[in-house]
């Protein structure tokens, strides 16, 4: 396997200095998650950008949270078709085996694939409309979200609002899998639709009730 390479230095340094220190320091605790397996309590759908760090938000140990990163943290529509679904099998993997109590789909500001969409659907990106662009067809699921917040005049309002609406997609698209919304309606599952203001460090929870989304 040549184009296998050794680590960086840097992380080389960085996991030794982790296990003469977390790991040396929680022993006991690493031996039962390795031998008595893994119970998280949530499962969080995030982006994949490098500035959302949830365990960080929550202050979250090993263990706690079953973690499922892509662009943007958008949840397909359920579509049982025989391809690759890497969403819906974590999906379906946290709800029916390790059975987790809540679902939380986390957004944020300043998201790169909501300006991929934004640009996309404007005429601005066209390479992302190209059939063979993974990230244009990802985004495809939030073109309807685009056209909704198309009539806010300011562009940092409208990308804003459609990271949120994002958010609302995505928990409308989990109730289409049969097993959430059993689990759901039977209250052994709740969902949260999140969002979060990198610069500002605030989370904002959605209010069905006001159906506005409020600061935690």
């Amino acid at each position: 396997m040549k184009n296998a390479r050794p680590l960086p230095s840097y992380l080389v340094q960085r996991y030794h200095g982790w296990k003469a220190t977390t790991h040396a320091e929680n022993k006991a605790w690493y031996r039962r998650l390795a031998e008595e397996g893994q119970r998280p309590r949530a499962m969080i759908i995030s982006c994949c950008d490098s500035r959302i760090h949830v365990t960080s938000i929550f202050g979250a140990d090993e263990g706690e949270f079953f973690i499922h990163r892509n662009i943007a943290g958008l949840v397909p529509p359920y579509a049982p078709d025989g391809d690759h679904h890497g969403t819906s099998a974590a999906l379906e993997y946290a709800v029916t085996v390790l059975k987790v109590a809540n679902l939380l789909v986390v957004g944020h500001s300043n998201c790169g694939g909501i300006r991929g969409c934004h640009d996309m659907c404007a005429g601005l990106a066209p390479q992302l409309e190209e059939k063979t662009s993974f990230i244009g067809r990802w985004m495809d699921l939030l073109r309807p979200s685009y056209e909704r917040q198309a009539g806010i005049a300011d562009e940092t309002e409208r990308l804003r609002a459609m990271e949120k609406e994002a958010v609302l997609v995505s928990i409308e698209n989990l109730m289409t899998f049969p097993f959430v919304q059993a689990a759901v309606e039977s209250e052994s599952l709740t969902l949260h639709g999140l969002w979060n203001d990198i610069g500002e460090g605030v989370v904002e929870c959605y209010d069905p009730d006001s159906a506005r989304f409020l600061p935690v």
